[in-house]
């Protein structure tokens, strides 16, 4: 069943008189109506903002991720 409803800052309050028993235990799921908040920054844009010019960074950084994060062997590069 799917009720609208609104929150007085104490309780949900059903717009309209439900066909229920007083009392009558129920399980809520609850959804925001009307504007939504904006979606969070994808890990693209997280990564341009937050990219750096450091010289202590190896140059193969990208190519070698497993051997710097997880110490595998290293690939070989191509010559």
């Amino acid at each position: 069943m799917t009720v609208n409803a609104h929150f007085d800052g104490r309780a949900i309050i059903p717009d309209e008189p439900l066909d229920m028993p007083p009392n009558q235990a129920l399980i809520l799921q609850t959804e925001r109506v009307g504007p939504r908040e904006p979606a969070e920054e994808s890990a693209l844009a997280w990564l341009a903002a937050n990219a750096v010019e450091n010289d202590g960074l190896p140059t193969d950084l990208a190519d070698q991720h497993d051997h710097y994060l997880y110490g595998s062997l290293a690939k070989d590069r191509p010559r």
